[in-house]
Order: C-alpha cells, then structure tokens, then sequence
C-alpha cells in the first residue's frame, strides 16, 4: 500500500504569522505552561484548513485532503480541551474564527485566494492568535487586546502589500505607490493609539518597501527579509509591549 505523503501549507509567511501574533499576545499577558496546549492547537487549527481549502477547488484527491484535514483538526481540539476548561472565554473567538474561514472558503471555491479581501481575512485570523494567547494569560476584553490584534493586522498586512510589489504588481506604478503610502503610514498608528514606541516595529518593513517596491527580486531573497523583518517585529514588539503592561 502506497504511503500517503504529509500534506502541509507551502506558503512560508503562514508560519510566521501563526507563531509572531501569539507570542507578542503571550507576553503581554502572563506567560503559562498552558500556553504550549494552545499554541499546538492553534498550529494545527492552520495545518487542518490548509488540506480543508485545497479540497474546494481540486476535484482530485479530495478523499485524501479531507483525511489530512480531520486528523489535523482532531489534534487540534484535542490540544484545546484544556485550555477552553481552563479559559471558557477561549470559545468566544469561535464565533469570528468561522465568519472569517466562511470567506476564505468563497475565495477557495472560485480561485480567488490573491485577491486583497481574503489576504484581509486570512491576516485577521492569524493576528486573533494574539487575542487568545492574551486572555489565557489573564488579559481582559479591552483596549490592549485589540492593539495586539491591530499591530499584527497592520505589520502582516505590509507584508503583503510588499509581496506583490516585487512579485505579481511589480511593473504595477499605482500598487507600488500604495505600498509605500501604506508603509510610510503604519508607523504611525501606534503612536497615534497610544503606543509610540511600538512603531519602532514597522520601521524595518517600511525601509525594505522603500528599497525593493517594483525591483525584480529572487523567491529566496524576498523570503530571508520576510523572514528577518519577521524576527525583527517578534522581538522589538516584545520588547516595546512590555513597556505598557
């Protein structure tokens, strides 16, 4: 019998932005071994919609995807039961989880998945990692918690903006010109909402816009500053965050 080959998501930001949005949310609350439980399951929560998405445009193979995708989401809840008895709370992003996967779902099954709305959507949900780390580590429903949310929003969403600059809307003039309004603009959120120092994460992000926007770049360059830019933002918002809480 031919072994079935491990089905994973390809896109590398995905890794970032499940892990960066649920550390900086983990730290700025208090930090618990409980945290692990539901860090694995908000892992496998993104391994499970991976095969689940593929499944709605490829009539192929579908039996196989939707195997990968029960068996990740099953871990998945298994690794959740703890902390949802621990948080009861934890369930209340449920709610907007399912609104959010309902749009990606619409984009999967019409071959939509790079238009700018679903990035939107996709982005959200990774950044209400942070939320959910937050509130289990004691944080409230209040003004901090939709920070978090709003800096991750707000750095992954450059992300893309950067992409596409050199990638698919590299000789477009009007997408670039968005891209750099958008990165000269970000760092200021934060000190408008209140956080100035925060916006020391955003100026690696804007510099590389400025720099690279409409340049032909190789895959693997544009990934090592992803991934750089990505580190960066994990560790100046750690550390600027903790000047708040």
């Amino acid at each position: 019998m031919k072994k079935s080959k491990i089905i994973i998501p390809h896109e590398h930001g995905g890794w970032a932005m499940i892990s960066v949005p649920f550390v900086f949310g983990m730290v700025a609350g208090e930090t618990r071994w409980m945290h692990a439980l539901l860090f694995l399951a908000w892992l496998f929560i993104y391994l499970s919609s991976y095969p689940l998405l593929q499944s709605m445009k490829k009539h192929a193979d579908r039996s196989r995807l939707y195997r990968w995708g029960v068996g990740y989401g099953s871990f998945a809840l298994a690794c959740l039961a703890a902390p949802v008895i621990d948080t009861p709370s934890l369930i209340y992003f449920s709610a907007p989880l399912l609104l959010l996967l309902v749009v990606n779902i619409w984009h999967a099954k019409h071959r939509s998945e790079r238009a700018i709305i679903n990035d939107m959507c996709a982005i959200v949900t990774f950044s209400l990692g942070a939320a959910a780390a937050y509130r289990l580590g004691g944080g409230g429903w209040d003004w901090l918690m939709a920070e978090l949310v709003l800096f991750n929003f707000l750095y992954f969403m450059g992300s893309v903006f950067f992409v596409k600059s050199v990638f698919r809307e590299r000789t477009n003039k009007r997408w670039i010109a968005y891209a750099r309004i958008y990165h000269t603009a970000a760092p200021f959120i934060p000190i408008v909402v209140g956080f100035p120092y925060v916006a020391a994460a955003f100026l690696f992000s804007s510099v590389r816009t400025f720099m690279f926007a409409g340049k032909q770049m190789r895959p693997m360059k544009v990934g090592i500053i992803e991934i750089v830019g990505s580190v960066l933002f994990a560790i100046l918002s750690v550390i600027t965050i903790q000047m708040y809480v």
